[in-house]
């Protein structure tokens, strides 16, 4: 009895088991991947940036032939507009920062002859060249900076326009933040100490030039 119920049962699943071999696979349907958008340094941003300066002063004349060796640290802001085309990346940056930057020294017209600088702020263009998330720069454009120069007898400070050039790298780990790292070269053109301020024969011409090296993040909207 049992055999014969097997068998009916064989029977009537056969037919069954034809059609279903028979039904349409469903088709394959290749699984969706999140395209990650490409990264672009285009925008507004605004920044902090701070590091060491070190530079020449080289003064002539009144107070005789000599040069002080000033350095010291700065710190400060910074806003800038990026636009890319391709891998390329153009924008103009500018930066003010507080500086302190001081040198003296001694000649035998000038006694105690000092120079400082006490803010310096610049308006550059930069050209980069994007790798994904690291943008290599070239930067350029104009300077300003309050110059101090005095001896032991007096002092005079005047805001002195120059120009700058340097270069760097900035990096985006994500999102709308970035570092970066870059140097500038600095020159302020030339100041004077005058006879009535320096009470020397005549006036001296002091000239600065600086070395900047700093740090910043900024913050990309």
């Amino acid at each position: 009895m049992k055999m014969r119920m097997v068998f009916a049962a064989a029977l009537l699943l056969a037919p069954l088991a034809a059609q279903a071999a028979d039904l349409p696979r469903p088709p394959y349907k290749t699984p969706i991947v999140p395209i990650e958008p490409a990264f672009s340094w285009s925008g507004l941003y605004v920044g902090i940036n701070g590091g060491y300066m070190w530079g020449s002063s080289q003064w002539t004349g009144g107070a005789g032939n000599f040069e002080l060796s000033p350095n010291g640290w700065l710190a400060g802001g910074t806003l800038g507009y990026n636009f890319q085309a391709g891998s390329w990346v153009l924008g103009v940056e500018g930066d003010i920062d507080y500086a302190n930057l001081k040198g003296t020294a001694n000649s035998t017209l000038c006694s105690g002859c000092t120079f400082k600088d006490t803010w310096l702020g610049t308006l550059r263009g930069r050209v980069g060249y994007a790798y994904g998330h690291w943008l290599p720069y070239l930067t350029a454009g104009g300077a300003w900076g309050n110059v101090y120069v005095a001896n032991a007898s007096g002092s005079q400070t005047s805001t002195k326009g120059g120009w700058t050039a340097g270069g760097g790298v900035e990096y985006s780990w994500g999102g709308p933040w970035s570092a970066k790292l870059e140097y500038l070269y600095v020159d302020l053109g030339d100041a004077t100490c005058g006879t009535a301020t320096c009470f020397i024969p005549t006036n001296a011409t002091v000239h600065f030039t600086s070395n900047i090296v700093r740090a910043g993040v900024n913050y990309r909207f």
